[in-house]
């Protein structure tokens, strides 16, 4: 049974542990680096993440029945923090990370938590153990990876996860998975009161070992509450992952046509293309309306398919022109915008051709 305190007992623990966590930050000297990509200036702690891991375990010990899946989800993402931890003190390569997050994904496999049965559209359905469990890691390293990449802005990845963690909560509410609302909640108060010191202007960062564990546990709940469906309703928590999954595939055709590694970071990404029009903090809030706009087509969809299926096109067609405008991938991108000046160059041919013959029509 959902409690009142469930909320606040991690909320108070997560803000009272970020300030010890910052004074530690100045003995450790874990500053966050600055370089040509960061828009930070002096120093900045980067572990802020063990406050939200920290205050989450506390709080799953307090209230959480644990069974067998949800130690594996525990246990996978603790190794995406200690991963992330190490990380944000000596700076892991790349592909030294990714075998970490194969790493946990597998614990996670091993567990019980993943796909059992892939359904495709037309009534294809797909029974193999290998298969799933291939699907099961690349949904787990992909979504990892996609909540890393938007820890760009201050409070931004924190308040994406906060926004994602609540609406699956209440999307378990209505498919009466108690136990997936209770352990969303209390990964939401954690992370909302880190937020506290993160928002802009942060005084801490949640570095890798926070960005990581969010990613991690965000796949795996998903997992863990959407199982029995697969692909139809794994549609559900993608929808709120929409925006860092366009911005991960956006990336990779990005660096990909410039002949750099898909690892390889740059400034092109969705939150810094936002903020040279319109500001760090209205960034933030505009990635986050965006998310809850995506989570709430998906309780559209749950009402009425045909409703929420229309929402969901108007908001990715608003995301893709705003992708192709801004010259996101390419600057030769533009495949809505061309079709649209195509179509509009037809009109005016058109328009233009009738109007010739009705002057020659009427000089006659």
């Amino acid at each position: 049974m959902f409690d009142i305190t469930m909320l606040i007992v991690p909320f108070f623990i997560s803000l009272g542990l970020t300030p010890l966590i910052k004074k530690y930050s100045v003995i450790a000297k874990t500053y966050a680096k600055e370089n040509e990509r960061t828009i930070h200036h002096g120093k900045i702690s980067r572990i802020g993440g063990v406050a939200i891991y920290v205050s989450f375990i506390i709080s799953m010990a307090l209230f959480v029945k644990a069974d067998m899946a949800v130690n594996g989800m525990i246990l996978g993402g603790s190794l995406m923090f200690f991963a992330g931890l190490i990380d944000d003190l000596i700076d892991m390569k790349p592909l030294v990370k990714l075998a970490f997050e194969v790493c946990a994904a597998f614990i996670l496999v091993a567990f019980g938590v993943g796909v059992d049965v892939l359904r495709l559209p037309f009534g294809i359905t797909i029974d193999s153990i290998a298969l799933s469990i291939v699907f099961t890691i690349i949904w787990i390293v992909g979504i990892t990876n996609a909540v890393n990449l938007i820890d760009g802005l201050d409070g931004l990845c924190g308040g994406m996860s906060v926004v994602i963690f609540v609406v699956i909560g209440c999307i378990a509410i209505v498919e009466r998975r108690m136990d997936i609302t209770i352990i969303t909640f209390l990964l939401a108060a954690s992370t909302f009161g880190f937020l506290v010191y993160n928002a802009h202007p942060a005084s801490i960062f949640m570095g890798d070992c926070g960005s990581l564990f969010l990613g991690f546990m965000i796949s795996a709940i998903s997992l863990l509450g959407f199982k029995s469906s697969t692909i139809v309703t794994l549609a559900l928590p993608m929808l709120l992952l929409m925006l860092p999954i366009i911005d991960t595939l956006s990336a990779i055709l990005r660096r990909t046509l410039k002949g750099r590694k898909f690892l390889e970071a740059d400034k092109s990404h969705i939150h810094h293309l936002l903020m040279k029009q319109f500001g760090h903090r209205n960034t933030v809030i505009i990635m986050c309306g965006i998310t809850t706009l995506f989570g709430f087509s998906a309780f559209v969809y749950m009402l009425n398919e045909m409703f929420g299926l229309l929402a969901i096109m108007i908001i990715l067609l608003a995301v893709e022109i705003f992708i192709e405008k801004s010259a996101m991938i390419s600057e030769h991108f533009h495949p809505i915008l061309g079709i649209c000046r195509r179509g509009l160059n037809r009109i005016k041919l058109i328009t233009k051709i009738i109007k010739e013959h009705k002057e020659k029509k009427s000089a006659k």
